[in-house]
């Protein structure tokens, strides 16, 4: 079976500076990937338009993960909307490559406060799960740079 998976988190940060912590290669190289995992910065590249890529390598030395993720952005609205169509090699639990898609919508809620909305699918149930956790582990990295 598969579904996707949805996230809501708030963040204590204006929604332009949560924006480019996805859209600025030295930021994201600092938070992305769960906490033991790391994305070296010279493995990102991100162009943010419709029709750009974002690359880079997620790695993890204790589980001997590398995994390469690259994305073309089919929907981008500057400080509001990103959406890309993704493929991921060398996910545990996945033979071969993991396509989807990734959707972020970025809301304003007030206080100098963002609340982003996270989709990404579709998943069998388990990688769901897996690709849940790593986003919750992650954001949890990006509250301490924010």
């Amino acid at each position: 079976m598969t579904s996707e998976i949805t996230i809501s988190r708030v963040f204590d940060a204006p929604r332009e500076l949560v924006y480019r912590a996805f859209t600025d290669p030295d930021q994201l190289a600092q938070w992305f990937g769960p906490v033991g995992a790391t994305v070296p910065r010279d493995t990102v590249e991100i162009d943010a338009r419709v029709g750009g890529t974002m690359r880079f390598v997620m790695t993890a030395e204790d589980i001997d993960l590398r995994n390469p993720i690259e994305a073309t952005f089919t929907e981008v609205v500057e400080n509001e909307l990103l959406v890309s169509e993704m493929q991921a090699e060398g996910v545990p639990g996945v033979d071969g490559t993991l396509i989807g898609t990734l959707r972020l919508e970025f809301h304003d809620e007030g206080n100098g406060k963002t609340r982003l909305e996270l989709r990404q699918g579709p998943f069998d149930q388990e990688i769901g799960e897996q690709t849940r956790e790593g986003w919750e582990s992650s954001f949890t990295k990006l509250d301490a740079l924010l």
